[in-house]
């Protein structure tokens, strides 16, 4: 699958000082309205003579993703005529549904462009929490180019799933209490789609958490970031089906997140749909829960590279719960673990 270009984004890129304050007010700005997840001691997922391995909970946030922390900041820095114009959102899932129930819990419009490849039941929670859903082009990205053109065509704030500084920092929060739950981390795993969750976690940890490792871990069917990585730039990157839904999809050529995460990732690891289906079959065989796919592409990404980490602390970031009926047949298909 192949991407077009996106019209520009008005974004600056804050510098390593702006990005650590950013993400400290949104924090501050957020607290009582986002969830503090839970920092679980993963019992069992671990071989050999890992000393401590984490799961930081983002599934148990609100609406199921860390994407509600980022909707919710961009949402409540709006101007007050910003706030009564309403909002446009891009997204098959997601972020989608948490610009939803951001907007719907402070009595705001919202709009979500979507494309033909969303999940009917992604697209009916969204649906839920009173936003309209506006249906455009074969892929996400199709979808964020015009939803990002009609929001400057009406004079509406766009709510980018990962070009914007302030749902960047929004998503940075997880850090802040990282830090706090766990003092000592020698890496965390993070999923990566757009770059906006690793971009943030990564801009507040190089500045608090320097010895920590950044490792980018991506479905080797949709590496389009870590790609554009590698050259410099965002390309065009052929795509096949992946498990991994909600990292799925090309990015803005202009993105912001390009430049950061080649400044806050230190490693990437690149899984097989095979490794993220065992690794969504181990998380629940073991701890009993459901994770969708790009929070298992984190969990096989450690899982892969487990030897590298004997005798450390590492946290993994389960970035979401919300799975589409399709990947969650799969989960069940054949039992292999009864």
């Amino acid at each position: 699958m192949s991407h077009r270009s996106a019209s520009a984004s008005p974004n600056r890129v804050p510098d390593k000082t702006q990005w650590t304050n950013r993400i400290l007010a949104a924090h501050d700005s957020l607290r009582g309205l986002v969830l503090e997840t839970p920092l679980d001691a993963a019992r069992g997922l671990a071989t050999g003579q890992v000393a401590n391995v984490f799961l930081k909970c983002e599934h148990t946030q609100r609406t199921g993703s860390f994407k509600f922390r980022g909707a919710s900041n961009k949402i409540g820095l709006l101007k007050p005529e910003q706030a009564h114009a309403g909002v446009i959102a891009a997204s098959n899932g997601n972020h989608g549904l948490a610009v939803a129930a951001a907007a719907h819990a402070r009595g705001i419009d919202a709009e979500v462009f979507v494309s033909s490849q969303v999940s009917p039941s992604k697209a009916d929670a969204i649906r839920a929490y009173g936003a309209r859903i506006r249906s455009v082009g074969n892929d996400p990205l199709e979808a964020e180019i015009a939803g990002r053109r009609m929001a400057n065509e009406v004079g509406k704030v766009f709510i980018s799933p990962y070009n914007d500084a302030d749902v960047i920092a929004g998503q940075g929060t997880i850090a802040v209490e990282l830090v706090r739950q766990a003092p000592k981390m020698d890496a965390i795993f993070v999923a990566v789609g757009g770059g906006g969750l690793i971009g943030g976690i990564g801009a507040y940890l190089k500045s608090v958490s320097p010895q920590t490792e950044i490792v980018g871990c991506w479905p080797e069917n949709s590496p389009v970031l870590w790609e554009s990585m590698k050259v410099g730039k965002i390309i065009e990157v052929p795509e096949q089906a992946t498990l991994s839904e909600s990292t799925a999809g090309g990015l803005e050529p202009d993105s912001i997140t390009l430049d950061l995460c080649r400044q806050v990732i230190d490693r990437g690891v690149l899984v097989s749909e095979e490794e993220i289906l065992s690794a969504m079959r181990q998380v629940l065989e073991i701890e009993h829960w459901l994770i969708e796919g790009a929070a298992a592409v984190a969990v096989a990404a450690f899982l892969k590279d487990q030897a590298r980490w004997e005798g450390k602390t590492v946290v993994i970031v389960i970035c979401g719960r919300n799975l589409s009926p399709q990947v969650l047949e799969r989960v069940y298909r054949d039992k292999p673990w009864s």
